[in-house]
């Protein structure tokens, strides 16, 4: 593509215009649209879309995430397309009922707090002049001084505060979560945009709420329920937590605190690597598999999911067989950014 094409998103009749090199979810981003979307990595499937008219490429080869059958049916993953010539795509845009704007802003490092051996949680403070709308559930981009960014999902409901929370795991080969575990201090300036994502908490009276993280998943179900549970929200909620070991429920005994303090919701970490002094610490095994076996019908539930990609895909593969409709599964896929994969599959496979 060397030149901008136009894009036209059905049903909502929006026309976008896509640069060269730019992927039909980014321009759509950029100009204020807020499409499905979670990985941007070409992983989670979360922006497919039905191709109406024309064309798109993928430079970067078939995404691992759009599978033959569903290319030949005319679909695309609209985070890695780009549109040769004219293009119309059906999705469905995101649309609540906030003020959502994204937005490009500085931001300063109010509080760093390590919550474990490898998780950072730090605060950052927007500027004040306006008040920064989100949905809790959402996420913001880290904008590297090289133009590359880092996805991390706001771990606190809005409260009007301007200061957001987020949940750094420490990734080896990542240049970024390694300066904020050995160089960031607080006062430091960054930059991020956002608000991101269309996963976010749901009304749905009468249904119960399963939520379903993994690892730092937890961050997005975190402001979930914390809105949840200041707002009065009646529903039964029960949180699953997966993770390696007991050392890895970073926030146990706030998560523990809630299920003493309110009757409708419910806790059962998953462990599937305990260490032998974590006998007895929860269920052991795959997490979403836990879920699965407390409960033989979903159909009278919300299924939110936060985190790694296979765990999403099992999810979206083993739940329609008990009743979920696909949608009320909503889920945010936690990829790796493609550079930090890329260079993680060239050191498994000892190239330089």
């Amino acid at each position: 593509m060397t030149a901008d094409q136009r894009v036209r998103i059905h049903p909502s009749g929006n026309i976008i215009t896509v640069r060269p090199g730019e992927s039909i979810l980014a321009a759509a981003l950029g100009a204020g649209l807020n499409l499905p979307h979670s990985c941007r990595g070409g992983s989670c499937m979360a922006c497919r879309a039905r191709l109406v008219e024309g064309e798109v490429s993928y430079p970067g080869g078939r995404p691992l995430g759009l599978t033959r059958e569903d290319e030949a049916g005319g679909y695309a993953l609209l985070c890695r397309a780009q549109p040769l010539g004219t293009v119309a795509v059906e999705v469905q845009e995101v649309v609540s009922a906030a003020d959502i704007h994204i937005r490009r802003l500085p931001c300063r490092v109010q509080e760093m707090r390590q919550l474990t051996h490898d998780v950072m949680a730090l605060w950052l403070k927007l500027p004040s002049v306006e008040p920064f709308r989100y949905l809790a559930g959402q996420y913001v981009d880290i904008l590297l001084a090289d133009g590359r960014r880092r996805s991390f999902s706001i771990a606190n409901p809005p409260d009007g505060r301007n200061v957001l929370e987020i949940h750094v795991r420490r990734v080896a080969g990542g240049e970024f979560t390694e300066r904020v575990f050995t160089a960031l201090q607080p006062k430091a300036l960054l930059r991020l945009e956002g608000p991101l994502g269309g996963f976010f908490w749901r009304e749905a009276a009468g249904r119960e709420s399963v939520l379903i993280a993994g690892g730092t998943g937890f961050a997005p179900l975190k402001g979930m329920l914390q809105q949840a549970f200041e707002a009065g929200d009646e529903r039964s909620m029960h949180l699953y937590w997966g993770a390696r070991a007991r050392r890895d429920l970073y926030e146990l005994a706030l998560v523990e605190a809630w299920a003493e303090s309110h009757a409708r919701f419910r806790f059962t970490p998953v462990l599937s690597e305990p260490a032998p002094a974590d006998h007895g610490a929860g269920r052991t095994g795959f997490v979403h598999a836990a879920m699965l076996q407390d409960y033989t019908s979903l159909a009278g539930c919300d299924v939110y999911m936060s985190g790694p990609p296979a765990m999403i895909e099992a999810g979206q593969r083993e739940f329609p067989a008990r009743g979920l409709k696909a949608t009320r599964l909503f889920f945010d896929s936690f990829d790796y950014a493609p550079d930090v994969l890329a260079r993680m599959r060239s050191q498994k496979w000892g190239h330089s």
